[in-house]
């Protein structure tokens, strides 16, 4: 049985000059406490981050072993990230049983929450920019000078203090083993798999098949070419890969399942181009959370008798057209023209429903030049109300 969690660590680090607090994804054997794997992630995690520490804690060479194998249940507590498609898909090929324990529990799952209070006490506690820790006059924040780890040296410091977890530290509960060794000294069998069959099993696949043409494999909008596509065109495929990593993937035989490489992205953009599009995406995002703000904030007047209430909104005649002006061009529903181009009367071999052949005979008549009802050319075709003459939908 092994547990699962995410767990934020109240650390900042700095990442790309920025403090945050990464995440930290781990599953634990609950007989013997042992960290099967770890997957650090700088922002929120996802099923990507399930997925690698689930690969890491399955794999027994190095730098992850000597403990790994598959599990024969991992609980997890209702996490979007543990019980989505791409994750259940995984642990059902590696025939891994998931129990989703009830909102709320957390003693169900004891063995991963001790380990997280023990990794904050024990070694988080300790490191630089600590976000717990006291400071005497000091309300909120944190010194100017304050010096913050690196993404990698915290990672680095983690799975170090994970080692000695395993290997140094002897819980109470084991009788002085370590919980290496007491995983070791455990007589059940062990259930192994490749490296290779354990990356095809812990990779998305939309399910759909996808042809190879001279342009390369089409994924998401976007063309992925590889070496090994030449004089494959019209082979038909199917495409896995990790969740979020759009820069590769892995292409497969629809046919045969066999593995047949990897292929990147065909124009992809220069890092140069790459900064500035997240530039512009971060002053973006500072104006419209500007704006919502602004939208969102109301003022009321102060009364000391009662009354209705008073909106304090005063906007001036030019800021109100404006503001109009703007929500006028963002709306592009009004810039439709579904009349722009009537629709043509249908063929005449088409069944055409009542509703339809009643619209276009109104839309076709005057067209004709008959002043009779009904007449002209187009009578014929898109007559017949009950069905029997007419056409269809165009």
């Amino acid at each position: 049985m092994w547990e699962a969690d995410h767990v934020q660590t109240p650390v900042l680090v700095e990442v790309e000059g920025t403090g945050r607090r990464p995440w930290v994804t781990w599953f634990v054997d609950c007989a013997t406490n042992t960290v099967m794997g770890v997957a650090v992630t700088p922002g929120c995690p996802s099923r990507e981050s399930v997925l690698a520490a689930l690969r890491a804690a399955v794999l027994r060479e190095e730098p992850f072993g000597p403990q790994g194998g598959l599990p024969e249940k991992v609980r997890v507590d209702r996490g979007k990230d543990f019980l989505s498609k791409t994750v259940a898909a995984a642990f059902g090929a590696l025939v891994v049983e998931v129990e989703d324990l009830p909102a709320y529990t957390p003693h169900l799952k004891g063995t991963v929450e001790g380990l997280n209070r023990a990794v904050e006490s024990m070694f988080l506690a300790s490191l630089p920019g600590y976000v717990r820790q006291p400071r005497p006059g000091r309300r909120r924040g944190r010194p100017k000078d304050e010096a913050l780890l690196g993404f990698e040296d915290f990672t680095a410091r983690l799975l170090g203090w994970v080692e000695w977890w395993n290997t140094v530290h002897q819980p109470v509960p084991l009788g002085g083993k370590t919980p290496l060794q007491a995983w070791e000294a455990d007589p059940t069998p062990v259930r192994e798999v490749s490296p290779e069959e354990l990356w095809t099993f812990t990779l998305e696949d939309d399910g759909r098949v996808r042809v190879v043409s001279t342009r390369g494999v089409r994924f998401r909008r976007r063309d992925y070419v590889g070496p090994w596509m030449t004089g494959l065109a019209g082979t038909g495929v199917r495409v896995r890969c990790m969740p979020h990593h759009d820069h590769r993937i892995e292409v497969f035989d629809a046919a045969t399942g066999r593995y047949l490489g990897p292929a990147t992205v065909a124009d992809e953009a220069s890092p140069e181009q790459i900064t500035q599009v997240r530039t512009a995406r971060a002053a973006r995002s500072r104006r419209l959370r500007k704006d919502l703000a602004a939208a969102q904030r109301e003022r009321y007047a102060a009364v000391t008798r009662p009354g209705k209430p008073e909106r304090l909104d005063g906007v001036s005649t030019m800021e109100a057209a404006a503001e109009l002006a703007v929500a006028d061009r963002a709306d592009l529903s009004r810039l439709a023209l579904p009349d722009l181009i009537p629709p043509a009367a249908p063929p005449s071999d088409w069944r055409t429903p009542a509703s339809l052949a009643a619209r276009t005979r109104l839309q076709t008549s005057p067209a004709a030049g008959d002043d009779e009802p009904g007449g002209g050319p187009e009578a014929g075709v898109t007559g017949g109300g009950d069905g029997a003459a007419g056409g269809g939908v165009r």
